[in-house]
């Protein structure tokens, strides 16, 4: 399902043959006693006193204990960040590139290695973990070349005057990660904000602690100065902390929107700059035309890459109802044979929820889709490995829905879990009413042979990401981001592309008088 998406990318040589990768961690084997929290160039302890475990969620095993910062070390990390800014900042961009280009060749050779604490840390299949890693070196690559770029507008004015622009960053940033994607996400956050000469202090979900630190590692193997891109762990209080600061200039949040509007509260406050990447419940419409095998694969690939818990997702499936059964009775199939268990095997498509209650949680949806009047075609069941190890993880069967309605919970609300929602249509103007008809609009998707219906479907979606004839494709160079709640309530953003530039940096206009003052007094 993966192998033409992991095709488009660049392999190191050393782990191009999946099969023979050197498999060094194991299932139920971790253990983590190192400090995860990361300042001034070295791993650091905190003060504040462990109360929450951290388990691995392919076992249901304590994986180590959460040491959250105070305000104590939140100062001393930010303080670490402000001194680091002061030199990295005056760098030229071929400098900061020449660090960044570093970093990326040294996350490449330790590839596997990251890839595997991922897949510890939460839970998705080490296929897509060797992905997350590439994304991320790719991020990183992307952005060391546009630090190069990094120019202003020279402007011609009467008399030999003239104006001219220039960017320049913005100072501290913070970034608030999410459990999803926890090293792809400090690494997306952290590259356009170092290209541009910030520091960043990255804070990682609760959930998944793990593997952000190993990206501080890499950066200061790489050369940057000591506090460029630190972490701190933690929860809320430590995320008001950095909210709150009086040194952070910006706040990158990734997570839910209700967290997200607390984001913007806290933040609004200092009147800091703000990029926000929340929910989605997002609309896929297979017309007639398609081809019918890409759709199936299109659907695949928009509900249950890492075991659903992707925003972007398309959960809402459209289908025209002339291919209705066509369509359902393949995906059904395709998604039975889907392979669940342990996710550091190779075979393994579906690895193990990231917790416990949100296991729980994505349960409960199915069970009310059922109250609702929806027909469970197939999964949505807990799953329980065979290996003996496997089965406190957090574990089901990826599900669809068919027989489902607009109002139904299911299709209004994200689910965050391997959930298809299959509804038919008859018509393109009542599937684009339809599919427009939710508060979230960060993607959409359309499978169609007729290239004007797409491009003219597309410019109706009320959404800021948009995919024809594929799903779930976020190459680093393509701003990612929505509409509606996102515009509306927290102002324009992006994620990723050569926009993401101007909102790590700041605009400064200076113009040069080349005459007399020509004064009114």
């Amino acid at each position: 399902m993966l192998q033409k998406l992991a095709a488009s990318l660049r392999w190191p040589a050393a782990a191009a043959p999946h099969g023979t990768a050197l498999r060094c961690l194991s299932s139920g084997s971790v253990n983590i006693t190192t400090p995860l929290n990361f300042w001034a160039g070295k791993r650091r302890t905190s003060r504040e006193k462990c109360n929450e475990n951290v388990y691995e969620p392919a076992t249901g095993r304590v994986l180590c204990h959460l040491e959250p910062c105070g305000a104590v070390e939140v100062d001393q990390a930010v303080e670490a960040a402000k001194c680091a800014f002061g030199h990295w900042s005056k760098m030229s961009g071929m400098e900061r590139a020449r660090i960044m280009i570093q970093a990326a060749h040294i996350m490449e050779s330790r590839r596997e290695e990251i890839a595997e604490m991922e897949v510890v840390n939460n839970g998705k299949s080490i296929t897509e973990a060797r992905l997350d890693v590439d994304s991320s070196r790719l991020c990183i690559e992307y952005y060391a070349g546009l630090a190069t770029t990094l120019a202003g507008q020279h402007v011609q004015l009467p008399g030999g005057s003239f104006a001219y622009t220039r960017r320049e960053p913005l100072g501290v940033c913070a970034g608030i990660g999410a459990w999803n994607y926890p090293f792809q996400i400090a690494a997306w956050k952290s590259a356009p904000a170092l290209a541009c000469g910030n520091s960043m202090v990255f804070k990682p979900s609760p959930v998944t602690p793990v593997t952000a630190v190993m990206l501080a590692e890499v950066y200061a193997e790489a050369g940057a100065p000591e506090g460029l891109f630190n972490v701190v762990q933690g929860g809320q209080e430590t995320g008001s902390l950095l909210c709150h600061h009086p040194d952070v200039a910006k706040v990158s949040f990734t997570g839910s929107v209700p967290t997200g509007k607390k984001i913007m509260e806290m933040a609004s406050k200092g009147v800091k700059h703000v990029t926000l990447e929340l929910g989605g419940k997002s609309p896929l419409i297979i017309f007639p035309d398609c081809d019918v095998e890409n759709a199936v694969k299109g659907a695949l690939m928009a509900n249950f890459l890492s075991q659903g818990q992707v925003c972007s997702n398309g959960t809402r499936v459209f289908v025209q109802k002339d291919i209705l059964p066509e369509f359902v009775e393949e995906v059904v199939k395709r998604t039975r044979a889907i392979e669940i268990g342990d996710p550091l095997l190779e075979s393994t498509r579906m690895g193990a929820l990231v917790s416990r209650p949100h296991l729980g949680n994505v349960l409960s949806f199915v069970d009310q889709a059922k109250k609702e009047g929806a027909t469970v075609l197939c999964g949505g069941e807990p799953f329980v490995p065979s290996d003996p190890k496997l089965r406190g993880g957090y574990y089901m069967t990826p599900c669809v829905l068919g027989d489902c309605t607009d109002e139904m919970t299911c299709v209004k609300e994200e689910i965050f879990g391997p959930v298809m929602s299959v509804l038919s249509f008859e018509t393109e103007d009542e599937v684009l009413q339809r599919a427009n008809d939710t508060t979230m609009g960060l993607a959409a998707g359309v499978f169609t042979r007729d290239v004007g219906r797409a491009h003219r479907v597309v410019e109706h979606l009320k959404a800021g990401s948009c995919f024809i004839n594929n799903y779930n494709i976020t190459p680093v160079e393509v701003p990612f981001g929505g509409f509606k709640i996102y515009s509306d309530h927290f102002g324009e953003w992006r994620e990723n592309g050569q926009v993401t530039i101007e909102y790590y940096s700041q605009m400064k206009t200076v113009f040069v008088e080349m005459g007399d003052v020509d004064s009114l007094f």
